[in-house]
């Protein structure tokens, strides 16, 4: 047994880019010959560890204990955690210090984006940092004429009705208040955000501006991955104007699918997401309006062709084949070494032969 992917709480981070992410290490070890588990079992060699849930680092650290691997993968910095669950901003300083613990107690991090090990760096985190995509499941998320009629017919939308659609927790850091903005000053476009948050988990200021949500605004909460997938290739402008990140799955998603894409212009996107070549970005809601325009319109082209192009870059094949690339970097022992000759017959020739 090679790799075991330490489950613990993962369970509370299902429904989160977290729990995807780990969904795909799985897919992405499967894909590339790596035996993989989330039970517990001495023969596993590795052990990933995703959260920063209390739990992971003293996992990660009993491991280490035991001559184990571990690999932490740092899905969280303190930028994101601001703007996010009720008190996030006051303890963001102590979140910084707790997740540099946690990612010490790997021997190797996996970062998905320059940007995010950069931030890992500065706030002290010792270990080797690489930087790898969390990827996307091209198989599965591609354009498909049929996932759009489903979508409409879903939402009651006509072929010359406009939709754009987010993805993500209902909170300020995905962007939502712009969002429910945005919507406002386009009535006759309608607008779905996909993704659930527990009221009683976000400030009143939210909650506030979900209860006065314009009426062309849709909510259909956490929804399947195949509804998801209808409405990426059921949409016209995916708009995602979160104000931070570290990757951002559901934006190569989105683009996986060859649906416009409409981004807030921030440093996670820097160097390999471009304006104008597989994306738009803008800074304000200005710029949010004129870009989402400009694609419902026609005036500015789809892009389709580089976005697709870039997607299928980042496949779980692809990046499976670098992920076990950094084990053999860190000589890291993810299979199995191959027994010599000598030592197989000595386990299976009788012993009144030898």
């Amino acid at each position: 047994m090679g790799v075991q992917i330490y489950s613990g709480a993962l369970s509370l981070v299902a429904k989160s880019g977290v729990g995807r992410a780990v969904e795909h290490q799985r897919e992405m070890l499967r894909r590339c010959g790596v035996e993989v588990t989330d039970e517990s079992r001495a023969d596993a060699r590795v052990v990933h560890c995703n959260t920063v849930l209390p739990d992971s680092p003293f996992a990660a650290l009993w491991a280490r204990a035991r001559g184990k691997k571990v690999v932490y993968y740092g899905h969280s910095t303190q930028e994101d955690f601001r703007q996010s669950f009720r008190g996030s901003d006051q303890l963001s300083g102590l979140f910084r210090r707790w997740i540099r613990f946690c990612y010490n107690c790997g021997n190797v991090v996996v970062t998905p984006t320059e940007y995010s090990r950069r931030l890992l760096e500065s706030y002290g985190v010792r270990r080797p940092i690489y930087v790898l995509s969390n990827g996307v499941d091209t198989d599965f998320f591609r354009p498909i004429p049929e996932a759009r009629q489903a979508f409409r017919s879903r939402y009651g939308l006509s072929e010359q009705d406009k939709a754009v659609i987010s993805v993500g927790h209902m909170i300020a850091r995905k962007g939502l208040p712009e969002f429910l903005e945005l919507a406002r000053s386009m009535p006759q476009v309608r607008f779905f955000w996909f993704g659930y948050t527990a009221p009683e988990l976000v400030p009143a200021v939210i909650r506030d501006a979900l209860a006065n949500a314009p009426e062309n605004v849709t909510f259909p909460g956490y929804v399947s991955r195949e509804e998801l997938r209808e409405a990426y290739c059921g949409c016209d402008v995916f708009a995602f104007l979160s104000h931070e990140e570290t990757e951002g799955i559901v934006v190569l998603e989105a683009m996986a699918c060859g649906i416009p894409t409409v981004l807030r212009d921030i440093p996670v996107y820097e160097g390999w997401l471009h304006h104008g070549v597989e994306v738009y970005k803008a800074s304000d809601q200005d710029g949010f309006r004129t870009q989402v325009e400009g694609l419902l319109n026609g005036t500015l082209p789809p892009l389709q062709e580089a976005e697709l192009e870039l997607a299928r870059g980042r496949s779980l094949e692809q990046m499976g084949r670098r992920l076990r690339a950094v084990y053999e970097r860190e000589g890291l022992p993810y299979q199995e070494e191959m027994p010599s000759v000598m030592a197989v017959l000595h386990k299976h020739i009788p012993l009144y032969f030898r």
